[in-house]
């Protein structure tokens, strides 16, 4: 149970690097709706609105990608130090920006934090979970999105109240405060254990798997002893192959992980959970909603409650499933607030408004998009959220972890960026039609899901190259009721040994 405890102890610090990604979105969402925030900007609209958005996604962009090289080199926990450092520095800049241009820049230098991070955060996590555990411990990653997110939403809606630029300078000052904590906290965290063995500390993986599995640090325990040999056997064969890990990352064996990563970042993009983020203001004015950051405040709390069933139950319910059943209830939100504003919706009045569609004098349709907006979220927290960030760790091997998850994790900066952007002129330009399209991405998803995504529930990172290469269908992929499980095995295996070898 110690063992556990440590685990989660430290799972929940590290976490704190997804807490920053969370504050970033609310950061947006709780001012673009601000007096405050549109006159100092000039009411940003379109285009430059969405440059604002995006430099962060483009940051992160650039900072996933460089978490292959410096996560290799210099640890997973000493890189998520690095990003938090440029963290502060981008909160700061963000804090005393005089301009649209000085905004951006910040957002962009904050955002290589938010692209270390959340790279290696799911990664580090990865690499010290227990199997049986290893969903639980990941999704804190996205359960600190989340709670980042509800947090700097109620500091922004609080301050929105305040009549000067300390609206939204001091919400974006306060910023760095979980980045101090997550730096000083790592220095007290322990390496993961699959990166010291790629680098021959083989005693310091001991200790440090004696540390996180046992209650008294035991070294000779037969399950610490199991793990130990899995990882160093699969070090071993990783090195006998002899391979060019950026060249393996595209081979006929890695590749198909490789895009299923890549897949599932994407999908999570475009299921629209940031639409539903980052401009839920916009979406709550065109359904004529009359308090739209209060209605928003509650959508973050929904966000935060329905994230925890998943992270209690992921290790039972499994992978595949959540997906399948999230991504075409998403869809069908979608299609309904899609629906909707086709039918109700009226040509807005008002020229410089974001919304160029409103629902006028039909309060019951009004209520019924609020609600489809709330469904929404609670269906992604539960299903898509935290397993985009379980699943891409998990399937790649050791050798190009960092690497396969770096690509994965740029691909949703990518598309992140790209909704960013590309948002606030479709809601000026399609309307109701972007509704559709969301809906239509999820309906992909579902596909995509089903006929290319085996599950990995129970399993440990070191047989993921056996559920990858089995061959039968991928329903069959999970180990069957009653069988046994090969970690457990190889402990009773070590424990009959040892017990005979003390006897003779």
């Amino acid at each position: 149970m110690v063992g556990r405890l440590n685990v989660y102890t430290i799972s929940i610090f590290v976490a704190l690097g997804g807490a920053l990604f969370g504050f970033d979105i609310a950061s947006i969402s709780g001012v673009v709706g601000t007096d405050q925030y549109q006159k100092f900007y000039g009411n940003p609209l379109g285009t430059t609105q969405g440059s604002i958005t995006g430099a962060m996604a483009a940051g992160s962009f650039i900072g996933a990608l460089s978490s292959s090289f410096l996560g290799d080199k210099f640890s997973r926990k000493v890189s998520i130090q690095i990003g938090a450092v440029l963290w502060c520095i981008g909160a700061s800049i963000q804090s005393a920006s005089n301009g649209v241009a000085m905004l951006i820049a910040g957002r962009a230098i904050a955002g290589l934090c938010v692209g270390l991070t959340s790279a290696l955060v799911p990664i580090y996590q990865t690499e010290i979970a227990p199997r049986k555990l290893r969903g639980r411990i990941v999704g804190f990653q996205m359960f600190a999105i989340v709670c980042g997110i509800m947090i700097q939403y109620f500091i922004q809606y609080g301050c929105s109240f305040i009549n000067s630029e300390a609206a939204f300078r001091i919400p974006w000052a306060i910023q760095t405060i979980p980045a101090v904590i997550l730096f000083i906290s790592l220095f007290f965290l322990p390496y993961s254990p699959r990166w010291l063995a790629s680098k021959d500390r083989w005693d310091e993986v001991l200790r440090v798997l004696a540390f996180l599995r046992t209650a008294n640090g035991n070294p000779n325990d037969p399950l610490v002893i199991a793990e130990y040999r899995e990882i160093e056997d699969q070090i071993r064969s990783e090195r006998e192959a002899n391979s060019n890990s950026f060249h393996e990352l595209f081979s006929q064996k890695i590749r198909k992980r490789l895009f299923l990563s890549m897949a599932i970042q994407m999908w999570s993009q475009l299921s629209g959970i940031n639409v539903m983020m980052y401009y839920i203001v916009y979406v709550l004015k065109s359904a004529g909603i009359a308090n739209t950051r209060f209605a928003a405040s509650i959508q973050y709390i929904i966000n935060v409650v329905m994230t925890v069933p998943c992270l209690l139950w992921i290790d039972r319910w499994g992978r595949r499933p959540s997906l399948l059943i999230g991504a075409p209830v998403m869809s069908f939100w979608h299609f309904v607030i899609g629906g909707l504003l086709m039918r109700y919706g009226e040509p807005n009045p008002a020229v410089n408004e974001p919304e160029t569609l409103i629902v006028v004098g039909h309060p019951a349709v009004s209520r019924t998009i609020l609600a489809c907006s709330y469904l929404f979220v609670a269906t992604f927290a539960v299903s898509w959220a935290p397993i985009s960030w379980l699943y891409p760790p998990e399937i790649a091997p050791v050798r190009v972890r960092a690497k396969s998850v770096a690509v994965a994790t740029a691909t949703n900066w990518a598309a992140n960026f790209a909704l960013g952007f590309g948002v606030p002129p479709l809601l000026r330009s399609i309307s109701w039609r972007m509704f559709f399209l969301f809906g239509a991405f999820n309906i992909a998803a579902f596909i995509n899901v089903l006929f290319a995504l085996p599950e990995t529930k129970q399993r440990t990172i070191e047989e993921m190259d056996e559920i990858f290469e089995h061959g039968e269908p991928l329903w069959k992929t999970f180990r069957a009721k009653g069988e046994t499980d090969r970690l457990d095995k190889l402990a009773r295996d070590i424990e009959l040994y040892a017990s005979v070898a003390s006897k003779s």
